[in-house]
């Protein structure tokens, strides 16, 4: 039996996927239209969808991890928007704390400099221009995975608005009493070589517990 003996419906659709070369193209494609503000203005007035972002770090290329929580959030956007909603997605990233200043500091020990001779103005100003790098290099990586967002007005936690709505969330808890003094257990990369040698020499550990 022959492709002339069957009847074969007639497509331009390929039998290959080729999606290495097709996708980029659709991507332009999206760009070029400006997608996202189209499907808002098909949806004005409309219940809105909004899905808060679990912010991952600026700290380095995305993974498995968070190309799948990308794709999911995507997929439940896509849901909304197609269940009639005006489905908002507003992509994040979390710039604070040990994961970016962590990454700071293996370069200054990778270039031999010492960390306590930087001025913290200038260690932070360093952290920041790391963390937009890697929000930038994000945006180019989350898109080719195909995921819609609004890309152009993302937010950070290190933006100064944040940073301010912050205090003033903090100013709330004050107000009510709910702000308190606590203590809590703390552990620094440097003690890890430490304890781990330690714990094998069975020694006797006494844990100083640190104010925070």
């Amino acid at each position: 039996m022959s492709k002339e003996n069957i009847n074969l419906p007639q497509t331009s659709f390929s039998m290959k996927a080729n999606l290495p070369n097709k996708e980029p193209k659709i991507l332009e494609v999206w760009e070029k239209l400006n997608l996202y503000k189209k499907l808002r203005e098909s949806r004005k007035g409309k219940e809105k969808f909004i899905l808060h972002d679990g912010p991952p770090y600026a700290n380095g290329h995305i993974h498995m991890g968070t190309a799948l929580n990308k794709i999911l959030k995507d997929i439940i956007t896509r849901f909304h928007q197609m269940d009639g909603k005006d489905s908002v997605y507003v992509p994040g990233w979390d710039c604070h704390g040990l994961p970016i200043e962590w990454k700071i500091e293996e370069q200054y020990k990778k270039n031999k400099r010492d960390k306590d001779q930087v001025p913290i103005k200038d260690f932070r100003s360093e952290c920041r221009e790391f963390a937009e790098k890697w929000i930038q290099i994000h945006i180019k990586e989350f898109r080719r995975l195909g995921v819609e967002g609004d890309w152009k007005n993302y937010y950070s936690t290190m933006s100064f608005d944040a940073e301010a709505q912050i205090v003033r969330e903090l100013g709330k808890f004050l107000i009510d009493g709910s702000l308190y003094q606590g203590y809590k257990l703390f552990f620094g990369q440097q003690w890890k070589k430490q304890l781990s040698l330690m714990l094998r020499l069975n020694t006797k550990i006494i844990l100083q517990i640190q104010y925070m």
